[in-house]
């Protein structure tokens, strides 16, 4: 059996790094909830770190726990490499940043008790992390996802595309340059907006509610599945799929095709339980004895939560007031903002939402067909400002001036980091 390792990771303990949002990590220790015990070993991700250092970790058929920070590690000893680099970019890379703004709820009159505090910003990498043969990272984030900069020409492109998260950081209140070169950005950012954001930002809002309610369905379907298998005289596999067939609304050529879906829907659950550690074969006989074992429906995956549903009817609202007006309106106001505060706070079912949705699309599409903005970005002008932002980190780092562009520049990372031994 091989022993190679990555250079550089066996100083790093596992137990100590920083578990950004979503890491996969296994627990080390065995757990009660209630009168459930929860082995030791099953496979949960991170969905918040508490000041103590305490983690909380969904897992699938038990729902969310809490851990000392000791008791988890990362399920892949590639997430460790990936965290030591993450923190050494953001530790390098932080001094870089051009331009910064709190986005998010907060900036759009949405946020709550319980909302965070979220940044975005663009940074200017030196140009010695440009010049060698070790790819520079595009982005740094911090550990907890709240604090995302881009690198200028990431930042560039996904502005020439309208992405929605691209222009919110240029236009939004507050938005501060804390460099020239974010104060060239600033005037520039007129360049980046055509009627580009109906697609952007209006049909890819459409698109998630579709996927939101199809994966609606399929929690349900979790649901009454395993509640099914509890039964005195639980059905078999055929049975299960005849009655999974039923309730499908998916079109299908045939009956035969219903079924056969079914099946494999009924084979990708039982994978997925399998994959976190739930059964103790990835097969339906293991599925029967975790529903009849006390096994729970899964947690509501992240793609179902409120704050999705809410997030795209906003986009919604505002492509269509940019598209008519030709100026953007970020913060929310007046009953569309007491909407999407019920729609937050879970007082709305998905169903609704979905019908405002439709409902709202006329609107959009009336908006476009009338908007004064241009047919696409003024790609001149946004090739003009990423040449001239990359003359200017060359004239800096030959000038050897003052600042992290020149004599004060964070070292770049050395090659070979990652070669095996």
């Amino acid at each position: 059996m091989s022993t190679k390792r990555p250079k550089g990771l066996a100083p790093i303990d596992p137990l100590s790094i920083e578990l950004p949002h979503g890491t996969e990590v296994t627990c080390r220790v065995p757990r009660m909830l209630g009168e459930r015990r929860v082995p030791k070993g099953v496979v949960g991700r991170v969905v918040k770190v508490h000041e103590s250092g305490d983690v909380d970790i969904a897992v699938t058929g038990y729902g969310v726990l809490t851990y000392e920070r000791d008791q988890v590690r990362p399920r892949k000893p590639g997430q460790v490499r990936f965290a030591q680099r993450r923190q050494a970019d953001w530790d390098a890379l932080r001094p870089c940043a051009i331009l910064e703004a709190t986005v998010g709820s907060r900036a759009w009159g949405l946020a709550d008790e319980g909302s965070d505090t979220d940044t975005r910003g663009i940074l200017a990498l030196p140009f010695s992390w440009r010049a060698g043969i070790v790819e520079p990272p595009d982005c740094i984030v911090t550990a907890d996802g709240s604090t995302t900069f881009w690198d200028f020409p990431k930042a560039l492109s996904q502005a020439v595309r309208a992405d929605p998260n691209t222009l919110e950081l240029l236009f939004v209140d507050g938005v501060r340059a804390l460099d020239p070169m974010g104060e060239w950005i600033l005037r520039e950012r007129e360049a980046f907006v055509s009627v580009e954001i109906f697609g952007s930002f209006g049909r890819y809002a459409m698109s998630q509610l579709a996927k939101l309610s199809h994966s609606a369905r399929l929690a349900e379907h979790r649901g009454l599945l395993l509640d099914w298998l509890r039964a005195p005289d639980p059905p078999d596999l055929d049975q299960v799929a005849e009655r999974l067939a039923d309730l499908s609304p998916r079109p299908a050529p045939s009956r035969s095709d219903k079924l056969l879906a079914a099946k494999e829907y009924i084979k990708q659950l039982y994978r997925s339980l399998f994959d976190q550690g739930l059964l103790q074969a990835c097969d339906f006989a293991s599925l029967v004895l975790y529903a009849r074992g006390g096994g729970l429906q899964p947690e509501p995956s992240r793609e179902l939560r409120p704050k999705n549903a809410y997030n795209l009817l906003r986009l919604i609202a505002v492509a269509t007031g940019w598209l008519r007006t030709g100026r953007p309106r970020l913060r929310m106001e007046g009953a569309m903002r007491e909407r999407l505060l019920a729609i937050k706070g879970g007082q709305v079912s998905l169903d609704e939402v979905l019908a405002e949705a439709a409902a709202l699309v006329p609107e959009l599409e009336a908006a476009r067909d009338a908007t004064s903005l241009p047919r696409g970005p003024d790609l001149a002008r946004a090739d003009a400002l990423s040449r001239r932002l990359h003359e200017e980190i060359a004239r800096r780092w030959i000038a050897r001036g003052p600042g992290p562009w020149g004599r004060e520049a964070p070292a770049p990372p050395e090659p070979g980091v990652a070669a095996l031994e």
